[in-house]
């Protein structure tokens, strides 16, 4: 008798985790947090006051120096909590229990979108960070220490599948690819490259696209994308 079909294991829904409410007497740091985000994203981090920050907040000026030294003082403490926030998240999305009986085609495709979404999502906060990165030497060492960190993650989930990957070096390469993935979307999604009407991409587009750069970086076979229990 023939063994029965097995069928795709279903890829699973990845989602930004977002701290528990914090006691009330973190309401007004919470309040003036998601207020700076907010305004960071409408306008971006030079163009946002701390008075526009105070009046989103429904606070005062006087309470945000009594929390900040000055706008440096408010990207730090915005850049803790987007760590905090990362770290949970890559901690749940590449945990290798979600990931059971799933081949590298559907992570990396699943994993790039997210990323895609994300950098989307909190665009002008990333954008602030990384402008920052570039003459801020404390600041790049703490998005280093998170890229490293969620860097880490990714590669252990691929290298447990290293036999799917036909590149010689196949640490090097997981590393490598996850690299050039970043640095394209940062370069797209925050700043706007690629603008002609020959490399115009959706976000979808621009995933798929980096997604198939991807593997075909690492030399693992495209056209079999379904997952299978082992």
């Amino acid at each position: 008798m023939d063994a029965p079909e097995r069928l795709p294991r279903p890829v699973p829904d990845l989602r930004w985790v977002r701290a528990p409410q914090q006691a009330r007497s973190q309401e007004t740091l919470d309040r003036i947090l998601d207020a700076a985000e907010a305004l960071v994203t409408e306008k971006g981090f030079e163009e946002a006051t701390v008075a526009d920050v105070a009046r989103r907040a429904e606070s005062s000026v006087g309470a945000f120096y009594a929390r900040f030294r000055d706008k440096t003082g408010l990207l730090y403490a915005l850049h803790d909590r987007y760590f905090e926030q990362a770290m949970a998240t890559a901690d749940l999305a590449l945990d290798p229990a979600r990931w059971a009986g799933t081949k590298i085609p559907a992570i990396l495709r699943a994993v790039v979108r997210f990323l895609v979404e994300i950098y989307r999502e909190r665009q002008g906060l990333i954008r602030a960070f990384v402008v920052r990165n570039q003459g801020d030497v404390e600041f790049r060492a703490r998005q280093d220490r998170l890229s490293r960190s969620v860097a880490a993650r990714l590669s252990a989930l691929l290298l447990a599948r290293a036999d799917e990957i036909a590149h010689p070096n196949a640490a090097r390469a997981v590393g490598f690819g996850l690299a050039m993935t970043v640095s394209t979307i940062e370069s797209v999604v925050l700043f706007g490259e690629l603008r002609s009407s020959e490399l115009a991409l959706s976000d979808d587009e621009l995933a798929a696209e980096l997604a198939r750069a991807f593997l075909a970086y690492l030399g693992v076979p495209q056209h079999n994308t379904l997952s299978t229990h082992p």
